[in-house]
């Protein structure tokens, strides 16, 4: 494959999760873009999930950020820029250079990155330049550290399809890697799954492991005794590894609870010890932890003591949750490192970036980590920051004091695409930057596939390259030549040409000098390339030779023990909380939040809740929940569900005082973190729950944006405007005049019915014999057909209010099948009329799952249902 494409489209790579998919872009010339997955890059042969699928739905301009903003006035860059480069300079002055810090994004393209990097830690003078990508895989980065001597990801994709065993350990991958997840489906290898939730990626599954929140080193510590009890201890690479005894002995003396029953470990073990080709994925639920160090160690040490490691079909694999966390990590971007996987603790290292940058004196020692970043803003000792692509007061845990923390900063810089984000909305400057499809570079995938991204559409109003915006602040400050790049191109070749320094002189793993004298045309047309890239040629898999990175060319068994989740349940807080994504929706929802589809699937923010504890609560299906925790408060909509169990309720982060200001949940989540990683635990923070006592409910509709004033709101884009979900505790008097404010509609005739004895209404509001908006309004959750009356806007006025379809119209239901737009009641339709008894069959007649196959469980789901209640009757 080169970097031509068909014609008429633009190879290019999504922005989303760090998979890394191929898309093939056609612009129509209007600002609109068609995409498709890629049938000839590795990473996804053409499939694309869910998210990937709406890109061309994300790309309006509306929303965007046109032109620079000082102090709320709209600026000229010049004006901008100075104001960025003279008050950094004067905080860098007067406070010393770690009075400064950027809080960046694997949003970032590698280009983008790698400037930012240079400018804090080579010419401002301080390692305070942390990101994003802290909260989700700082974890890995220790992990492979300790054992390999380097971040190295040793596996590549092609092992995914190779294999005969894949255990899934805190990876939900159907729904959040869903395109590797489908390809591990077609190898037809075996799937555990180790997560205390039961998730999606359980469907198909040989088995499920639900484990104790935490108690993922105490599994893998009993499967290196296993290891050792069964003879399966690899004699010939245990030559290339060290410390298997102290590992051995330390998980022989770690007694801690799994959860499990003996037969369960037993069969797991059996399974892992006799399937040679296994390849052990691990995401989030290993990493956002206060032992997500250990936990990665205690996985590494059960593939380095067998020598599964580095082979076809088998190894330790982290799947990275964005988009370039691995460029990212090449590139130094986190507090704790330099570029090129050069330790920022190294003298030696040290010297030589200084040398390659012609900078100052670098820092010697790591910089604030992002929770103790926030912690030095809130105190004062940060004066200066800028944030990049990234929005920490609705994703960081313990969001409000975060949030509190930038709106008390002296001088806090925004780049994004939108000041529509809880962060922007606290900025004293904010910069237009340029989006995905609107801009050029690399990113680099999981599996350490370098591809790029490239420019369709043009940049709108002022909006300027990340890469552009930081050369041009560190010209201002009177860093010069450093930053006196024109193009991405002449970026990506210094950082190529520095890690020929890291790995020609300190003989580190990350090399792609081979690519230092691309051409502007050879880097324009750069196809996937997997590093390390040398002048001698390509590598593809690390260690199964037995040569690390440590001194002494061998690898490092670590011995962890056990160590609970930070904080434990009390009678005032007894539930654990469990966070993470959902299906169709990315971060906090500033580009899948503008698709219709992909916010049909779930509108709300919402607590899976186990039935009893629901009972123990009082709470039913459908009721909304206060939930609290030491740090924070938030209210969102309890769904039963044994999927979670008892004391462990899950709620997804996405939702933000934009979309659901009562929905923020990492304002539950407490700010303690890895000793070692600094990785926030985000996925055992202590809450209360009890029934929000609501006196009333609602559900809104309307073409244009809509203006809430009540205790609980949550809005989602609809293909004809927007839809709300609504609650108080006291209901307003006079609906109508309610009704008016939340449309902003003055004069607009209504259709109104009204019951004050049963405590509902339901107003319309129609223009030119069309409805503008409607809003229904009950004492208990409201019971209408939501995806039906969401469509109702624009379309001619009905005859009444009852909430439902007439007759003679369909009503599809919620949006079920994200990638082809099929809704629930179409499914449930076909399987019971028409008796698709299979996935398969509704995927033929329907299309549904046929494309990223994360809604495939719900099909299945829907079928067993269906037969249940067969049975029944």
């Amino acid at each position: 494959m080169d970097g031509s494409a068909p014609v008429g489209e633009v190879r290019s790579t999504c922005p989303y999760c760090g998979v890394g998919c191929g898309v093939l872009l056609r612009p129509d010339g209007a600002g609109g873009l068609a995409v498709r997955g890629d049938p000839e890059h590795p990473a996804n042969h053409g499939r694309l999930c869910s998210k990937g699928t709406a890109l061309g739905e994300t790309v309006g301009l509306g929303h965007r950020l046109h032109a620079p903003v000082v102090d709320g006035a709209e600026a000229s860059w010049d004006e901008a820029l100075q104001h960025v480069a003279d008050r950094f300079s004067q905080v860098v002055a007067e406070h010393g250079p770690d009075a400064t810090a950027f809080y960046v994004s694997g949003q970032l393209l590698t280009e983008d990155y790698y400037v930012a990097n240079k400018l804090m830690k080579g010419f401002i003078g301080s390692a305070n330049i942390d990101t994003n990508s802290r909260l989700c895989m700082a974890s890995t980065v220790v992990g492979h550290k300790r054992a390999f001597g380097t971040d190295t990801v040793p596996g590549t994709y092609e092992d995914l399809d190779q294999a005969e065993l894949v255990v899934l350990v805190g990876s939900n991958l159907a729904w959040c890697h869903p395109v590797l997840f489908q390809r591990v489906r077609a190898s037809g290898a075996k799937i555990v799954v180790i997560d205390p939730r039961r998730t999606a990626s359980c469907d198909g599954a040989a088995l499920h492991l639900a484990i104790e929140p935490g108690a993922d080193v105490a599994v893998f510590n009993g499967l290196l005794r296993a290891i050792a009890e069964a003879g399966a201890v690899d004699a010939g690479y245990a030559a290339h590894v060290e410390g298997l005894d102290d590992a051995l002995a330390a998980a022989r003396a770690d007694t801690a609870k799994t959860g499990l029953s003996p037969e369960e470990e037993r069969v797991f073990h059996d399974l892992w010890i006799g399937t040679e080709k296994v390849v052990t994925i691990f995401s989030q639920g290993v990493n956002q932890s206060t032992s997500g160090s250990d936990k990665v160690n205690a996985i590494l040490n059960c593939h380095l003591a067998t020598g599964r490691i580095g082979k076809p079909g088998m190894g330790p694999f982290s799947v990275t949750g964005q988009p370039n966390a691995m460029g990212g990590r090449e590139v130094g971007g986190l507090a704790n490192m330099l570029a090129c996987h050069l330790d920022l603790e190294n003298a030696d290292h040290r010297a030589a970036v200084r040398g390659f940058w012609n900078a100052g004196p670098l820092p010697e020692a790591p910089g604030l980590k992002a929770v103790d970043m926030f912690r030095a803003v809130g105190d004062g000792r940060i004066k200066a920051l800028w944030i990049i692509h990234t929005n920490p007061a609705v994703s960081m845990p313990d969001a409000d004091a975060v949030r509190d923390a930038i709106k008390g900063c002296e001088f806090v810089v925004v780049s994004d695409v939108t000041g529509a984000t809880d962060t922007a909305r606290l900025a004293d400057v904010l910069l237009p930057a340029t989006a995905w499809a609107e801009k050029e570079g690399t990113v680099t995938n999981s599996d350490r596939t370098i591809s790029r991204q490239r420019a369709v559409l043009p940049a709108p109003g002022h909006a300027r390259p990340d890469w552009d915006i930081l050369a041009e602040v560190g010209r201002r400050m009177g860093f010069g030549t450093a930053f006196d790049y024109e193009t991405p191109a002449e970026i990506f070749r210094e950082h190529a040409a520095l890690s020929g320094i890291a790995g020609g002189r300190f003989g580190r793993d990350f090399d792609i000098s081979g690519l230092a004298d691309l051409s502007d045309a050879a880097y324009d047309a750069l196809s996937p390339t997997r590093w390390p890239v040398t002048s001698s040629g390509k590598g593809d898999r690390f260690f199964a030779d037995g040569r690390f990175f440590h001194p002494n060319g061998k690898a490092r068994l670590l011995p962890v023990t056990t160590r609970p989740p930070a904080a434990m349940p009390t009678p005032e807080f007894p539930y654990r909380l469990n966070t993470g994504r959902v299906r169709d929706q990315w971060h906090t929802m500033t580009r899948t939040g503008l698709s219709p589809r992909l916010s049909g699937h779930l509108a709300e923010p919402y607590l899976d809740l186990h039935p009893q504890d629901a009972a123990a609560l009082q709470v039913t299906h459908a009721d909304l929940v206060e939930v609290t925790s030491p740090y924070g408060r938030a209210i969102l909509r309890a769904r039963l569900s044994d999927a979670v169990q008892p004391g462990q309720p899950f709620a997804p982060m996405h939702w933000t005082a934009e979309t659901a200001p009562t929905g923020r949940v990492d304002a539950l989540v407490a700010p303690v973190t890895d000793p070692v990683s600094g990785q926030p635990e985000s996925k055992a923070s202590l809450v209360s729950i009890k029934r929000m006592e609501a006196a009333w409910y609602g559900f809104a509709v309307a073409t244009e944006k809509m203006n809430p004033d009540c205790d609980y709101w949550a809005v989602a884009s609809t293909s004809a405007g927007f839809r709300m979900e609504l609650a108080g505790y006291k209901a307003p008097e006079d609906w109508d005049a309610t009704a008016r404010a939340l449309f902003g509609i003055s004069d607009a005739a209504a259709i109104s019915v009204s019951d004050p004895a049963r405590g509902t209404a339901r107003i319309a509001f129609e223009q030119d014999g069309h409805i503008k908006a409607a809003l229904f309004v009950g004492s208990t959750p409201i019971a209408i057909m939501r995806d039906y009356i969401a469509g109702l806007p624009g379309t001619a006025a009905p005859a009444n209010l009852t909430g439902r379809p007439p007759a003679d119209v369909v009503d599809a239901g919620a949006i079920l099948c994200a990638c082809f737009g099929v809704g629930i009641n179409t499914i449930v339709t076909a399987i019971e009329a028409d008796g698709l008894m299979s996935v398969e069959a509704i995927g033929e007649a329907l299309q549904a799952g046929t494309n990223c196959g994360s809604c495939r469980p719900e099909l299945a789901s829907l079928i067993m249902r269906s037969q249940h209640k067969e049975a029944a009757e």
